[in-house]
């Protein structure tokens, strides 16, 4: 569950969003520059609201009223980047293994074996970011975020800028993973499609306000 009661102006941008939802896996969604990725950031612990209050799982992640804000570091929380941000010095089997470093001690362990056979990474173990297709570098960024333990994982457009087949192959990945290991999400995306293949309930946004709140057989996006 997020609970979820913000306002700030970054960038000269007026964003007031609240709203609740008992979702397991929750989607973001509106057109470019509606605060999506900002309010995931919010969460993440990465951008601090003016006022205003986050609480996720019970957990209270931020209380301006109360003078509180977890760091990022203590959140628990995946965050995977349009751009997977991967370590070009690294191989990625040593990315992935950079997100055991910090791990949560509460979530479910996921091993390296693990997430290899769950994202279909075997291939790419020895191989250099730069050497990667969009698609599979954002398959290791997943893997890397998962290997952290994180208690929710957040997903800012994962499937932007891939061609037709990474997209799908992409999409097939993630619905696996929520399928098999019931990680709690929190997907930003504009793409009605991939909303409604990896969420339960949407949170419409627009122009910085909650436009809409539906449960995803309701979602005609």
């Amino acid at each position: 569950m997020i609970e979820l009661d913000v306002r700030w102006k970054p960038r000269d941008f007026d964003l007031a969003v609240a709203f609740t939802s008992p979702a397991r896996n929750l989607a973001l969604f509106g057109p470019s520059g509606c605060g999506k990725t900002s309010l995931l950031l919010a969460v993440a612990g990465l951008r601090r609201p003016d006022a205003g209050r986050i609480r996720l799982h019970g957990e209270l992640l931020f209380d301006s009223a109360a003078g509180i804000n977890l760091a990022a570091a203590r959140r628990g929380l995946g965050l995977v980047f349009q751009d997977g941000r991967l370590f070009p010095h690294l191989r990625v089997r040593d990315n992935l293994l950079y997100g055991q470093y910090g791990k949560s001690s509460t979530a479910p362990a996921l091993g390296l074996a693990d997430v290899v056979e769950l994202l279909g990474l075997t291939e790419l173990l020895a191989r250099w970011p730069a050497t990667l297709s969009g698609g599979e570098a954002r398959r290791v960024a997943i893997g890397r975020a998962l290997l952290s333990r994180p208690r929710a994982l957040l997903l800012d457009e994962p499937l932007v800028g891939l061609h037709r087949e990474a997209r799908s192959q992409v999409l097939a990945y993630l619905r696996r993973l929520r399928d098999e290991i019931a990680l709690p999400t929190l997907l930003v995306s504009h793409q009605p499609d991939e909303v409604r293949a990896l969420a339960e309930e949407v949170v419409l946004l627009d122009d910085g306000r909650v436009a809409g709140q539906k449960a995803i057989a309701e979602f005609d996006g």
